[in-house]
């Protein structure tokens, strides 16, 4: 599976933006799509997870009500919608891929750049 992200950019604050990550090769029902983001001098984090099959989402409570994770199955693309952006939203932004049953994420995509001036 290759996972490519885009949609990143320089927002203001209280602005929004709609990342991308478009997945190519074998992608199966049981997969779990996430996203993440690392901050600078911060470990990754992780914000938003989906299903591939059943869509059922997942977030990390600190975006809770201001991001929207959702799937395209026809697309094979994972979107994550950010709205109401702060400064602290300002990282890099990968997109992720696992197996259902295993604990970690398997395939990684490259980083989309979101950063949010006061």
């Amino acid at each position: 599976v290759q996972l490519q992200a885009s949609g990143g950019g320089s927002v203001q604050a209280g602005g929004s933006l709609r990342l991308s990550c478009a997945a190519s090769g074998r992608i199966f029902s049981s997969y779990v799509m996430g996203w993440f983001r690392q901050s600078l001098g911060k470990e990754r984090e992780f914000v938003a997870a989906i299903t591939w099959g059943g869509g059922r989402t997942s977030y990390v409570d600190s975006v809770k009500g201001r991001f929207t994770i959702s799937r395209d199955n026809v697309k094979n693309t994972v979107y994550l919608q950010i709205n109401s952006l702060k400064s602290e939203d300002t990282a890099v932004y990968y997109c992720a891929c696992r197996y259902s049953s295993s604990s970690g994420y398997d395939y990684w995509g490259q980083g989309t750049l979101v950063t949010v001036s006061s």
